[in-house]
């Protein structure tokens, strides 16, 4: 591919039309990787939920290309990059080297199971791009199975903490260092096959970016990847450039800490001018007790979806979007910790850090671009117990989407991951073979969204039974004790809830936050996510609509008549019986 850059001073000449079919050629590379990790993986949680993501760097550790896998990982994954470069410098990483790490603190990462693998990838004799990637391992040994629990309260207890250490040496598996790690975890095969996986899939990555340099020549690649980090840069810079200046603020509240006690604020003041985006977080409360609290990287990759979701989605994730944004956050809040507080459930902070940006840039935008609040969580199910066969001990963590918000434009989404999680189901197949669980039932919820001229979209019911005496469950679900805010006249979201054994005689509700709780064959537990806000006063939805939510039972009569009106949600039915 003929480009007309010859060097860095005039990358900026670099044809558009060859820049986007450049950006697809990356794209497609970070598409290939993550689809050999996801085809090779042995745990469920990689290849069937793919909770993972991948990404190229230049040898400064800039963020050249990520596909679109799960936004949070973002933090880690530049975190990793930079924890390799900080530890080993350009000279003491060699040809044929892999790195691994996943510490907040000591590597960038951001919770315990998070693994991030790091392979330097040479040309001519010089560092030249990076290959990494980043696996949910469900489980990195820890207090608890799965690693994270809201009531932890320091790093130590969320299992193995790897500052960035060369697991790959010169084209040698470190099998010791291997064997090390997946020996301290309740799934020692399955972290070795995945670590396995995850250095396999750098390796593919490398070869690809390797044949572009053949096909194109070195000098070619890197000018275009310099003409690209600019025309991002300068693109966010000119969207941001339009947002009228001035501040603006938005808030929205944790039920708790992970401890109980009083709900926590989490507060995002939003400062455009002159192409420069400032987030800060003063008001936001103090540092979690529990293990709600977001590392810095966590931080920065939410606020990073949050703007490129309002203000450009087709925008490419690389490192020209971060120039135009500064972040901050004051030390000791629940979004800047001090060491050594527990981060394991830091993503569902990360959620709310993203609802509010999203909230406050909403302020500043046209009101056709307007949307109610999401259910701005990350709800989650977690069983631990024997397997099947009694030769070891299983870990199956499930999580679950929600209601979207209401928008201008229509309906939120029902049943969907929102902001900074995107990760599959577990289909009830592959869990009922691998796991001695039953799915009960995996629907909607009725009634969960929120009423307005566009509805809030419907949460999910996950209930599962137990079939093995020495099962036990974790569940973490904020939004308990307030739903997603309605916009301009829209009603709040419902909000979630857990049943033990829900329709029997001995059903009970259960906290929203419950860790290691006993499972017995035949008890069942059941999680109802929250749904999205309401755009728009009730009274201006469309009667069809109406007809249609009643008919198709997204909403019962009896909601529909308390929201809406009754005589209005007769004259909707009526017209459809004629």
């Amino acid at each position: 591919m003929a480009t007309r850059p010859t060097s860095h001073a005039d990358a900026d000449m670099f044809d558009p039309i060859e820049m986007e079919v450049f950006s697809n050629r990356l794209l497609s590379i970070t598409e290939e990787m993550g689809n050999t990790l996801i085809r090779s993986s042995f745990s469920s949680n990689i290849k069937e939920r793919k909770d993972c993501s991948v990404a190229l760097f230049d040898a400064a550790g800039r963020l050249v290309s990520q596909a679109a896998h799960v936004p949070v990982h973002l933090g880690s994954l530049s975190g990793g990059i930079e924890a390799v470069l900080r530890r080993y410098g350009n000279a003491g990483i060699r040809p044929g080297d892999a790195f691994l790490c996943n510490d907040a603190y000591l590597a960038g990462g951001t919770h315990a199971p998070d693994i991030t693998v790091v392979t330097p990838v040479f040309c001519e004799g010089e560092l030249r791009f990076f290959a990494a990637n980043i696996g949910h391992h469900t489980d990195v040994g820890g207090a608890v199975p799965g690693s994270t629990s809201h009531h932890l309260k320091t790093v130590w207890e969320e299992g193995i903490r790897l500052p960035a250490m060369r697991i790959v040496r010169e084209g040698e598996l470190d099998l010791d260092l291997l064997e090390m790690i997946a020996h301290n975890t309740r799934e020692p095969d399955n972290r070795m096959h995945d670590i396995r996986a995850q250095i396999a899939t750098n390796d593919k990555g490398a070869r690809l970016i390797l044949d572009l340099v053949g096909q194109s020549g070195l000098r070619t690649v890197l000018n275009a990847i310099e003409s690209i980090l600019r025309y991002t840069e300068r693109r966010l810079r000119h969207r941001i450039a339009q947002l009228p200046s001035g501040t603006v603020s938005f808030t929205e509240k944790m039920d708790d800490d992970g401890m109980g006690g009083d709900p926590v604020v989490i507060q995002a003041n939003v400062h455009a001018r002159d192409g420069q985006l400032h987030v800060d977080f003063t008001g936001t409360g103090k540092q979690a007790r529990g293990a709600f609290n977001l590392p810095a990287s966590a931080l920065q990759a939410s606020v990073y979806f949050a703007v490129k979701a309002m203000l450009d989605p087709e925008l490419m994730p690389n490192n020209g979007m971060f120039q135009p944004i500064t972040i901050t956050a004051p030390e000791g809040t629940i979004a800047n910790p001090r060491f050594p507080a527990a981060v394991g459930a830091r993503v569902t902070t990360a959620q709310r850090v993203a609802g509010t940006v999203i909230g406050a840039l909403g302020q500043l935008l046209p009101p056709e671009r307007a949307m109610a609040s999401c259910n701005d969580v990350m709800p989650s199910m977690l069983f631990s117990g024997p397997l099947r066969d009694g030769k070891g001990t299983f870990v199956y963590l499930e999580t679950l989407g929600g209601g979207a918000g209401g928008r201008a434009q229509g309906d939120g989404m029902d049943g969907i991951q929102v902001h900074v999680t995107n990760t599959s189901n577990l289909p009830a197949e592959a869990l009922e073979i691998e796991y001695p669980l039953l799915v009960e039932e995996y629907a909607l919820v009725a009634d969960s969204g929120g009423a307005g001229r566009h509805r809030g979209g419907m949460g999910i019911a996950r209930q599962i039974r137990s079939l093995h005496d020495q099962l036990s469950c974790s569940i973490r679900c904020d939004a308990a004790l307030f739903g997603a805010a309605g916009l301009n006249g829209g009603l709040a979201g419902r909000t979630s809830h857990v049943v033990q054994n829900p329709g029997r005689p001995d059903a009970q509700r259960l906290p929203n936050k419950i860790s290691g709780h006993p499972l017995p064959s035949g008890q069942s537990v059941r999680l109802e996510t929250p749904g999205g806000g309401g755009y728009g006063a009730p009274a201006d939805r469309d009667p069809e609509a109406i007809r249609r939510d009643v008919g198709g039972g997204k909403v019962s009569r009896a909601a529909a008549e308390r929201d809406y009106g009754a005589e209005k949600v007769a004259r909707a039915l009526q017209g459809a019986a004629a």
